[in-house]
């Protein structure tokens, strides 16, 4: 390849679209040309990207000739469907969708952890982990790096905008219906005032939380908690890791928390812990309780990192820590991440050979 890589953003008109717009803008600027893709009914749209506007086009194979990597942001359905198309005109895919993430011909790359990943892709994709993987693995992956991870049990806090646009205006339209009243006191109360229309969620979310994120596994398990434990087994290299989520669903707009309960191979020390997390890279820690100082959504929302805080070892067990993880589920949790990958792979495309 001559000169900077062709990009094509795949659903560009999406919610995390939107945001990997913002952040290929932000970025330093290793791409040539930037070509916008999304259904046919936006197809015509002007998005602005690295301050220029720039046409939608429409998704069809030609769409993908001359492009070198192309990012997907689009349901699993559609990627199953475009992405090998797209590598089979010759791009490296990067896919945020969870079609390939367990393929064993697809790498799953978390660039701070397994960046040595992106170069093995016999299908030609590269594979981004779901949200809440990304929210708390890059803390654990520096941590694991020095004391060896035997165990996980997760609980997450998950934003509505994890479930896309539709989460987002469900729960506006849900906190506009309560707010001023004095819902929330007695059983149902909130689920009469919102009625059948709780959108992509089983229960009302405002004035709520919803213990449940995905759709239904075997055993009670929902995909998403399944999704978790999978994905964070093949990115830190830890086939048989024992993982045990739950997933939550809580009325915040975007950023996902996790309360981590982490085991590892020997003693730890929550002052060699806190030292790790403050130097890893994609790390933030903030953790001064006495000031009460720790990561909360509203804080983090639209920052880049993972923020780490409530550091401790646990009480009963001295090889476990305990920690609470917030990060942007727009943004690392799914368009930076990509970025980063594609980042890594223009590097390799444009190395001389």
């Amino acid at each position: 390849m001559t000169g900077r890589p062709t990009l094509a953003v795949v659903g560009a008109t999406g919610a995390v679209g939107t945001v990997m717009l913002q952040i290929l803008s932000q970025r330093a600027d290793v791409w040539g040309e930037i070509r916008l893709i999304a259904s046919p009914r936006s197809a015509g749209r002007k998005l602005a990207v690295r301050g220029e506007e720039v046409e939608v086009m429409a998704l069809t194979e030609d769409a993908f000739a001359g492009v070198d990597i192309a990012l997907f942001d689009v349901p699993d359905e559609v990627a199953a469907e475009w992405a090998p198309v797209a590598a089979a005109r010759g791009a490296v895919v990067v896919d945020n969708s969870g079609a390939f993430r367990m393929d064993p011909d697809v790498p799953l790359v978390v660039p701070e952890i397994n960046a040595h990943a992106v170069r093995s892709r016999p299908r030609g994709i590269v594979a981004n982990p779901n949200c809440t993987t990304l929210t708390m693995i890059v803390a654990l992956g520096a941590l694991h790096a020095e004391f060896g991870l035997r165990g996980l049990v997760v609980s997450s806090y998950q934003a509505v905008s994890g479930a896309g646009r539709a989460g987002v205006e469900t729960l506006r339209a849900q906190l506009s219906l309560v707010a001023g009243t004095e819902l929330g006191t007695k059983p149902g109360d909130v689920r009469r005032a919102v009625g059948d229309d709780t959108g992509p969620f089983p229960e009302p979310v405002a004035l709520n939380v919803v213990p449940w994120a995905g759709s239904l596994r075997e055993d009670g398990w929902s995909s998403e908690e399944m999704k978790v434990r999978d994905e964070s087994r093949k990115i830190l290299g830890l086939p048989a890791l024992p993982v045990a989520v739950t997933c939550v669903r809580v009325p915040v707009i975007t950023t996902h928390s996790l309360t981590v309960h982490a085991r590892f191979q020997r003693e730890v020390g929550v002052d060699g812990a806190r030292e790790i997390l403050a130097t890893a890279p994609g790390v933030v820690l903030c953790d001064d309780p006495a000031a009460g100082e720790f990561p909360t959504p509203a804080d983090v929302v639209g920052t880049d990192p993972t923020w780490v805080g409530r550091v401790r070892r646990a009480l009963d067990d001295p090889t476990a820590l305990e920690l609470f993880v917030c990060g942007d589920n727009l943004r690392k949790g799914a368009a930076l991440n990509c970025a980063q990958i594609a980042e890594l792979i223009a590097a390799e495309l444009s190395a001389p050979t």
